[in-house]
């Protein structure tokens, strides 16, 4: 009766053994998933489940993740209790399995969000359009100008005028109103002019001159070529 025993206690701690076994292992599953997604940067859709000093709580596959205050918006979050059940999207940045540390930031995917947003508007903008904006920065090598939506463009120093330019505060100021060229639009930036306005101007005025039909195609070629025709 006692060896039977024995052998039913021994059969129990192998089994017991066994199961923590598999269990750590699925642990370890999952953690290196963990790992794989932070590596790919994946977006997870998560849904905050509590909330705690200085962030959130969300759960991935399982395993507790925390969300800090600083990394759940793109602007300041004032009050957390509004974020509870809320739906984010988020991203891993921190997988410590030895510390069950797992953290995550929604932050990133928001701004993540914003640049291909942006990327995409730049990418319908036409070249030679005009438009308005605002002189939000000057820098000594042009002006940076606010033309809506979110978007900004360059007016290098040699695109402000036709006259010869020191220094962009010669001819704009921070908060001017101004009317811009697209001339250039590559990997994510927009160029443009003011230079390109008074040529185009110039043209227009000699077309008028030599009665050379001016059209509206005609505001996106060169001063050079706009002359060449006129001349004919």
């Amino acid at each position: 009766m006692a060896e039977e025993l024995k052998e039913t206690n021994e059969e129990f701690d192998k089994e017991l053994e066994a199961s923590f076994k598999k269990e750590e292992n699925k642990q370890d599953a999952v953690w290196a998933h963990l790992e794989q997604m932070k590596e790919e940067g994946t977006i997870l859709p998560l849904t905050v489940g509590g909330v705690v000093n200085g962030g959130v709580i969300v759960y991935v596959e399982g395993i507790r993740g925390f969300i800090p205050a600083s990394l759940l918006s793109t602007g300041y979050v004032e009050d957390l209790n509004a974020w509870l059940q809320k739906d984010v999207e988020a991203k891993i940045i921190t997988v410590e399995e030895e510390n069950n540390r797992l953290v995550l930031s929604a932050k990133a995917v928001a701004r993540e969000r914003q640049r291909q947003e942006k990327e995409a508007k730049i990418a319908n903008l036409s070249v030679g359009t005009v438009v308005e904006g605002t002189v939000e920065n000057i820098m000594p090598y042009g002006a940076f100008v606010d033309i809506g939506d979110g978007i900004s463009g360059l007016v290098h120093i040699s695109q402000l005028s036709t006259k010869r330019v020191k220094s962009p505060e010669e001819v704009v100021k921070e908060g001017q109103k101004v009317t811009v060229k697209i001339i250039k639009v590559s990997n994510g930036k927009v160029s443009l002019s003011m230079k390109a306005l008074e040529e185009d101007a110039e043209a227009e005025k000699k077309a008028k001159e030599t009665g050379v039909e001016y059209t509206e195609e005609d505001a996106g070629t060169s001063l050079g070529d706009l002359l060449a025709k006129i001349k004919l």
